[in-house]
């Protein structure tokens, strides 16, 4: 019971130190999400040249998007025209950062940390974005595609700040609140692991570098969810360097992106890929290790378990809130997919539905979405086939519906090219 206290202790600590800074960060990519148009990204990442690569890490750095939902992202900005180059420095940069990731590193690992990640992050995509454009000199350009032109009004700006919200608030936090109670319960585990486990790590810089790399690779982390495993590491002894290895090689890689980056992009791509997060992490790691003052890396835990303070009234309620928007995205999100019929009553797979009077419709399982943004591609890819006329997909069941008159294999053609592939037909 005593084990169980204790986890829990650090857990509600590490929260009380994070959601004021998680939740203000949730604000401003909601924010980001709707007062910046999307084709501002593809319009300046045309090009095999070091511009459109340095653009596309600065584009990639601030953005809030996760492992799996910035690879249909940077696929989407490919097949528009972006370089191998420009697509592989967003791959890159966007994971291992983000407006929501940098103010929690702030908030658990303090500035110099919240400062170095995303300089890393920009220098790591710049180097592994111009070494694609290097090496692979007989890529082929994009095959660019022409969006549908759909009639909307303009949305007033209550309608921005209404979906601003929706966003940082609703979608962002069903994308990563699960990887996010991942990240802060591994930590509270960590915390219960005998300090002497990790001895032989302790102080040596390249031991606990090369533990952190192994297992970061690998696994699935989002940049948020990272934090606490990091600060957890140090607090048994890793060093800083190990720490920021956590940060950035977890984030950007994983099993899943590794494969769809070898299919979409090219075995020769990938190897560039990995190369350049490797070596970046590594790189950076040891220059913090070696090169800059170990008291700029004391994570705030530390410094405030000294002072044994109590959490602010303001932090406490901050936490209660965040709790329950996870919860409820956790919990209580709703499949999204409908038929688009006029008739609000309509229902997918109703066989009374009039949409069946004017259009083929087609129901099918996508495999492999993880979050809206990669619902949100595989949307986008499909509306670019010719003859569709509606389209529905919802992440969470992998359940799509379009209506049209289509050529059902382009249909699949457009899936694969984000990197997803469907699974079965109804």
């Amino acid at each position: 019971m005593e084990i169980v206290l204790t986890a829990l202790e650090s857990i509600w600590d590490m929260l009380n130190e994070m959601s004021p800074y998680l939740l203000l960060g949730f604000l401003l990519a909601g924010l980001m999400h709707a007062f910046i148009p999307g084709q501002l990204f593809s319009r300046y990442l045309s090009g095999r040249s070091f511009r459109s690569v340095a653009n596309a890490a600065l584009f990639g750095v601030p953005l809030p998007l996760c492992s799996c939902g910035v690879i249909p992202t940077a696929m989407s900005l490919r097949k528009e025209g972006a370089s191998k180059g420009a697509a592989v420095s967003f791959l890159i940069a966007t994971p291992q950062t983000g407006v929501d990731s940098i103010l929690a590193t702030y908030s658990l690992l303090g500035l110099p940390f919240a400062i170095i990640r995303p300089i890393v992050a920009f220098l790591t995509a710049l180097f592994g974005g111009q070494m694609v454009n290097l090496v692979d000199a007989k890529q082929d350009d994009a095959t660019t595609t022409k969006a549908k032109s759909h009639t909307a009004l303009a949305p007033t700006f209550a309608g921005k700040v209404k979906e601003a919200l929706k966003y940082g608030f609703g979608e962002m936090m069903e994308d990563i609140g699960k990887w996010l109670v991942i990240g802060i319960v591994v930590a509270g585990l960590i915390s219960l692991i005998p300090d002497d486990f990790f001895a032989v790590f302790k102080d040596n810089s390249f031991a606990s570098i090369l533990l952190v790399l192994c297992i970061s690779i690998p696994m699935y982390l989002c940049a948020t969810g990272s934090i606490p495993i990091a600060v957890a590491l140090m607090l048994k002894g890793l060093t800083p360097g190990a720490a920021l290895v956590m940060l950035m090689a977890g984030p950007a890689s994983n099993m899943a992106s590794i494969m769809v980056i070898g299919k979409v992009l090219g075995r020769r791509t990938l190897i560039t890929y990995l190369t350049s997060i490797i070596g970046g992490a590594i790189g950076a790691a040891l220059a913090i290790d070696y090169l800059l003052p170990a008291s700029w890396f004391v994570p705030k835990m530390m410094m405030d378990s000294c002072c044994e303070e109590s959490p602010s009234w303001f932090a406490i309620a901050c936490s209660i809130l965040l709790i329950c928007l996870l919860v409820k995205a956790l919990f209580f999100h709703h499949d999204h997919c409908h038929c688009g019929c006029e008739d609000n009553h309509c229902e997918c797979g109703d066989e009374h539905c009039d949409c069946e009077d004017h259009c083929e419709t087609v129901n099918f399982k996508i495999e492999g979405l993880c979050c809206s943004h990669c619902a949100a591609a595989a949307k986008k890819a499909i509306e670019e086939v010719e003859g569709v006329e509606e389209v529905d997909v919802d992440h969470a069941s992998g359940n799509a519906r379009v209506e049209g008159t289509f050529d059902m294999e382009e249909i699949r053609k457009a899936v694969e090219s984000v990197g997803y592939k469907i699974k079965e037909q109804a």
